[in-house]
């Protein structure tokens, strides 16, 4: 497939990276739309990177991006496909015929092929499929198989692999000779007659070595090795962990299918980075190229729980309405017990899920996390209890009423804090992502025992 072995590139010829997108630039872009010019535009991204055609087509409107794949939609980079958004990409394949996207996948990296290809209908995949080399079809069709984030979907099928009897001078005859090389590597595997990845030898190392040294000599056997199956996020952290520049990726009986490099990890990286904070802001997997009844519809689930929970707090208020009637100072403060002990929450809850998918969080350190998680809460508890205390006090004439919001608050933040870790820690454990379903389940903790509290003292110690 694509990533064979390039000439070079002279420096006027190179790609202008970051600096194209501007607003006066995207304003050229729309004109030559407008006056339907095809040259112009042509000429206009010619010397652009493909992640930044990939970034002005996201920016155009609905009907300029139709207009531009009309004028260019059989001249579009390959890459350009790799780049773009899901939902940006299923608008723009709808533009361009099926011989467009067929040359598309074929010129991509087999693991930006199969980026492209799964976000396809079965029927339109198939179609593709079926019009591409048997060679290339096989290693696209075998990717697929694999679960959508795992290492096997990741990997590219790229990769330079060698017997342990060649000589350093085979190798090298072999790299300067073969057409059919990524046009970017660092690393060489070394592959039994199985072709199972028995070491990796660094391609500096070769370089330094002489010609009649055999390639077993050079292996350096503290190399890894990932199942197909593995999630993607667990490659990120091998990756993170032992400062990986590439790994092998194996098949279920061992056998090598492709290698992932850390361009494809950093990805990932930014990818579930970005996941996370969506799902704990309840919006999903959105995107702001999605339509308004796409997000909206998105973003409704969440919102009636959200709305069921309110309801929850909203009937603990109810439970101490004589105690509101017989006190207006309560209905005016209860909210800051609350909106403190929910911020806290947070907090904690940002904390939990960044640390458990970066793995700083395991069964080995759980309870002293939450200890000290325990701990901060007191001690935030105390200090601002000492603040709002003196405010409710000098607020109302009420020292007592002083006492009572300072022991809500107390109480609040220590419970913000265990619920901001135990709530996704008892997710996690679960096997449901904490991210997900977190923030909604903390906030309802902490309104609920902050309302609580508050006027429950208040109804114990100002009305009993």
């Amino acid at each position: 497939m694509g990533n064979k072995a390039q000439s070079p590139t002279s420096e006027a010829d190179l790609p202008h990276i970051g600096d194209m997108v501007t607003p006066d630039f995207l304003h050229q872009i729309r004109e030559h739309l407008g006056r339907e010019d095809k040259v112009a535009l042509l000429a206009s991204i010619d010397d652009v990177h493909e992640s930044d055609v990939a970034e002005i087509i996201t920016l155009l409107s609905h009907d300029q991006r139709a207009s531009f794949m009309r004028l260019i939609g059989t001249d579009i980079p390959a890459p350009v496909f790799a780049e773009l958004d899901d939902g940006v990409r299923d608008e723009v394949v709808e533009h361009i015929d099926i011989d467009t996207l067929v040359a598309a996948v074929q010129e991509l990296d087999s693991n930006d092929a199969v980026f492209v290809l799964e976000d396809l209908d079965s029927e339109e995949q198939q179609e593709v499929l079926q019009k591409i080399s048997p060679s290339d079809r096989a290693l696209l069709e075998r990717a697929l198989e694999f679960p959508e984030d795992s290492a096997g979907r990741l990997a590219q099928a790229e990769f330079v692999a060698v017997p342990p009897f060649w000589t350093v001078g085979q190798t090298i005859d072999h790299l300067r000779e073969s057409d059919d090389l990524p046009a970017h590597f660092l690393e060489i595997l070394v592959v039994d007659p199985r072709h199972q990845p028995v070491g990796v030898v660094h391609l500096s190392e070769v370089l330094r070595t002489k010609r009649p040294t055999i390639m077993q000599d050079l292996i350096n056997d503290d190399f890894t090795v990932i199942d197909a199956t593995e999630d993607r996020e667990n490659v990120a952290h091998l990756f993170e962990r032992y400062h990986l520049v590439s790994a092998a990726v194996v098949d279920e009986d061992r056998r090598l299918l492709g290698v992932i490099t850390a361009d494809d990890v950093f990805e990932v990286i930014t990818e579930e980075a970005g996941e996370d904070i969506l799902l704990l802001g309840g919006v999903g997997d959105e995107n702001v190229s999605d339509s308004v009844i796409e997000a909206a519809r998105g973003r409704f689930s969440w919102l009636f729980v959200n709305l069921l929970t309110a309801i929850f707090a909203s009937l603990v208020i109810g439970l101490f309405d004589g105690s509101i009637e017989q006190m207006v100072a309560l209905a005016v403060l209860m909210p800051i017990v609350a909106s403190m002990g929910g911020n806290a929450g947070t907090q904690t809850l940002t904390i939990t899920v960044r640390s458990l998918a970066t793995h700083e969080i395991s069964a080995l350190n759980a309870a002293r996390v939450v200890y000290r998680e325990l701990g901060i809460g007191m001690l935030n508890g105390v200090l601002f209890a000492v603040v709002t205390g003196f405010v409710g006090t000098l607020w109302f004439g009420d020292p007592m009423l002083g006492v009572v919001l300072a022991a809500a608050m107390i109480v609040n933040l220590i419970v913000a804090a265990l619920a901001g870790i135990l709530i996704p820690l008892g997710l996690d454990r679960a096997g449901i992502d904490p991210a997900v379903a977190s923030s909604v389940f903390v906030t309802t903790v902490t309104d609920v025992v902050g309302f609580l509290a508050f006027l429950g003292f208040a109804t114990l110690f100002l009305l009993g």
